[in-house]
């Protein structure tokens, strides 16, 4: 997360006024980092993180900030109904691809959020060969691009969007 945060301060995204969602919270610190860049942000992750992840957002985000962070619940492949299809500008995810049983849900709830022109950006060690597999199964779906590596914590960020891909139906 603190990889992805750094990128995104570096500003080469201007976040302003976008409609971002963050997976896979955690701690929160990614999609508080995306409302003090100034994005309307949903925050969400299972329901066993949602009251650390609400404290953490109440303590680090000022009180006039916090009507742009909203955290919510949302499993992936499941909770899908309650999120408008294609409604974000962005989907930020930091550290998500460890667990080869859920790869098929990321997937299905990333196509759900994902309109053309939605940016997926992810970041992720390369740990295991698990790791590659999601890769390939991104690529089949979305066009995938490394945008960025820090090699000192080895931490890779990709961008992933929908491509113009002759094999859409």
């Amino acid at each position: 997360a603190v990889v992805l945060c750094a990128y995104l301060e570096m500003g080469g995204i201007d976040l302003r006024d976008q409609s971002v969602i963050e997976l896979g919270a955690g701690t929160g610190l990614l999609g508080i980092v995306a409302t003090l860049l100034g994005a309307h942000v949903t925050i969400t992750d299972r329901a066993a993180a949602l009251e650390f992840l609400e404290s953490n957002v109440q303590a680090n985000l000022p009180s006039e900030l916090r009507p742009r962070a909203v955290v919510k619940e949302l499993t992936w492949g499941k909770d899908l109904g309650n999120f408008p299809p294609g409604a974000f500008d962005f989907i930020l995810g930091a550290d998500i691809v460890y667990l080869e049983e859920t790869f098929a849900e990321l997937l299905q709830t990333l196509e759900h959020l994902c309109s053309e022109q939605t940016v997926i950006l992810l970041s992720c060690r390369i740990r295991y060969e698990r790791d590659h597999k999601f890769l390939k199964m991104l690529r089949g779906r979305f066009s995938v691009y490394e945008v960025h590596y820090d090699s000192s914590k080895d931490v890779h960020i990709y961008k992933a969007q929908r491509g113009n891909r002759k094999d859409d139906f």
